[in-house]
């Protein structure tokens, strides 16, 4: 079997190198990364994507340097994560996964907060309902709807927060509130970053499962095969036919 897929692997190597070459032209990039166990140590799933392709990367650091890796210089006009720092000034435009953002606020409402919190989870929850109808309104709509959040975000940073999540959440917005509400202005983009997160679940399944890689050349092939198998499912190919491709020496899609 490790013979097997160790012959394999520059089918699947040749493939990653195509669906990276896209990634360096693309506009939009959504992004994320879970922790994998690689001979024992702990290691990083790092996830790149968009609507057309995905790229999985396994690396021994979270930090900036692998985003600037695999971007080799490309800026992209809008990048779409969480708030994690190495995520952060690689593009243009920044939209802040709000997904994220709820479950902070709902923690911060558990933990006491009953000040900012809760009105600023009621917002976060407006901006999932107008984007579930986005595709229905014009744009002098969305930036009405944009206009009244920003309204009601300056309401909320003003109230007087006494317990400390609520105020690690307002130092949070005052900072970034710039990038909540990009989805707004860019119709193609998602208020969170659940696609990146679907991306890796996969992973977060075979960590459970296996316990992860023992051996120091299995990340790159595995990378490669979720990198491969996800873009085909992107364009309408499954699984197997998009491995048996690969084996062939075929491209596994267009």
């Amino acid at each position: 079997m490790v013979a097997w897929l160790r012959r394999a692997k520059p089918g699947f190597d040749a493939q990653v190198a195509a669906i990276l070459a896209r990634l360096r032209k693309s506009r939009l990039v959504y992004s994320d990364e879970t922790g994998v166990r690689v001979a024992g140590k702990s290691w990083w799933n790092w996830v790149f994507g968009n609507q057309e392709i995905v790229l999985h990367v396994i690396r021994l650091s979270r930090g900036k340097e692998v985003v600037e890796e695999i971007l080799d210089g490309h800026r992209p006009t809008i990048w779409v994560s969480y708030l994690l720092g190495s995520q952060q000034g690689h593009a243009a435009q920044w939209q802040i996964c709000l997904a994220h953002q709820l479950r902070d606020c709902q923690y911060a409402i558990e933990a006491g907060d009953t000040v900012f919190a809760p009105r600023m989870k009621r917002l976060l929850l407006r901006c999932f309902e107008i984007a579930r109808r986005r595709d229905k309104l014009v744009d002098t709509t969305l930036r009405a709807y944009k206009g009244r959040l920003e309204r009601d975000l300056d309401a909320i940073m003003r109230l007087r927060v006494v317990q400390n999540d609520g105020q690690r959440l307002r130092k949070r917005y005052a900072q970034h509130r710039g990038s909540l509400f990009t989805f707004l202005e860019q119709r193609d983009v998602a208020p969170d970053d659940n696609m990146s997160e679907r991306d890796l679940r996969p992973t977060a399944i075979h960590r459970k499962v296996t316990g992860g890689c023992r051996s120091f050349w299995a990340p790159d092939l595995y990378a490669g095969i979720r990198s491969v198998v996800a873009t085909a499912a992107r364009m309408g190919v499954d699984a197997f036919s998009a491995i048996k491709a690969v084996l062939a020496g075929l491209p596994a899609f267009a």
